[in-house]
């Protein structure tokens, strides 16, 4: 079992603070995922807790031994941490076969030549590569050479699995079907694995816990679903859900029931700990607020002209704007309204489209 745990990490480039104070735990058997910008600092705690770089401050704890600390002077070099990582760029060996570079961690450990066989063929079943065990890595597709890589990282039982962004380089079909095999097979085997991604939807679709993270420090922890229902601040909301963000006051507030001034007129919307005349933000959820071709009389809807329509597989996303206001609205295409750029519609915004956030 493998916890592996964050402890106020801090790391400078030069004059750049890459990473500020981030703590986090990731529980044993869980798949957590670090999601932020380009630039976050996600990617060099991932190589933090990897052993590739060096923090300045903190602690890394993986299954109960600790791999840094700067208080005590620890610094477990990264072949004794009991890691396997999964690189962008697959990091591969084009003059090897299949096997000789899913083999190399076992034979740099003086593992048995038979050993080595019998481990390997386990490992290449585990990621549907029986039978390609003598082609070269340059032969392979790129959905091939990163099961190659994945095979690489677990042929020798490491405690904690790293990913940084291993998917990005493979087109949208084949990032999809991987999506779903990473998530079967690191449950399937229980392995404890951490992931480094700035595409909402890899998050969303592997993670059981998220840590969202931005200029350097950790914004927000939990669940994909309590993260969605209850975001913390609108850089969550957006990076995570794309939700649509207006500022305006706090009118009035009672008994958890709000009247929020946004720049086109009143909503009304619900929030336990908003106080009357408070700044404050309004996060829409896109997929819950409605078009309409005519006003109805329920309250929240106004007028709005449509700036933009993209289709996208099942989805239409349409923006808006409504007193000088830009609004995301996605609706599945069957539930769609039919409308083109400069049509005259109107935005119903139901209570649970609306999340009110300070920061």
């Amino acid at each position: 079992m493998t916890e592996a745990i964050v402890k106020n990490l801090k790391k400078s480039f030069g004059s750049t603070q890459a990473v500020r104070g981030v703590s986090f735990t990731v529980k044993s058997q869980k798949f957590v995922t670090l999601l932020g910008l380009s630039g976050c600092g996600k990617t060099t705690v991932l190589r933090c807790i990897a052993g590739i770089e060096e923090p300045d401050e903190g602690e890394i704890s993986i299954g109960g031994e600790v791999v840094f600390s700067s208080a005590n002077k620890v610094f477990v070099p990264p072949e004794r941490r009991g890691i396997g990582m999964v690189f962008q760029s697959y990091a591969i060996w084009p003059h090897l076969t299949v096997f000789e570079n899913i083999a190399y961690p076992l034979k740099i450990r003086k593992m048995p030549r038979e050993d080595i066989s019998k481990k390997v063929k386990e490992v290449l079943e585990l990621v549907h590569l029986s039978g390609l065990e003598d082609r070269l890595a340059p032969n392979l597709s790129g959905g091939q050479q990163q099961r190659v890589a994945l095979a690489r990282s677990l042929v020798y039982n490491p405690k904690l699995l790293l990913f940084d962004e291993p998917l990005s380089n493979l087109d949208a079909p084949l990032r999809e079907e991987m999506r779903g095999e990473l998530k079967l097979l690191q449950k399937s085997i229980g392995i404890t694995a951490i992931y480094v991604t700035h595409d909402r939807t890899e998050a969303l679709s592997l993670s059981d816990e998220l840590v969202i993270m931005g200029n350097g420090r950790v914004l927000a922890t939990g669940t994909p679903y309590e993260l969605l229902d209850n975001p913390p601040n609108s850089y969550t909301a957006v990076l995570l859900a794309g939700m649509s963000v207006i500022y305006g006051r706090v009118a009035e507030a009672t008994n958890g029931s709000v009247v929020f001034d946004a720049p086109f007129g009143r909503v009304y919307c619900k929030s336990g700990d908003a106080k009357e005349g408070e700044n404050m933000k309004l996060c829409l959820r896109v997929d819950q607020l409605n078009l309409l071709k005519a006003p109805n009389n329920k309250a929240n809807v106004f007028a709005a002209t449509i700036i933009a329509v993209t289709h996208s597989g099942y989805l239409v996303e349409y923006k808006m704007m409504l007193s000088g206001q830009a609004i995301k609205v996605v609706r599945e295409r069957e539930k769609a309204l039919y409308a083109s750029v400069g049509d005259k519609v109107y935005l119903e915004i139901p209570e649970k489209a609306c999340a009110l956030v300070r920061d």
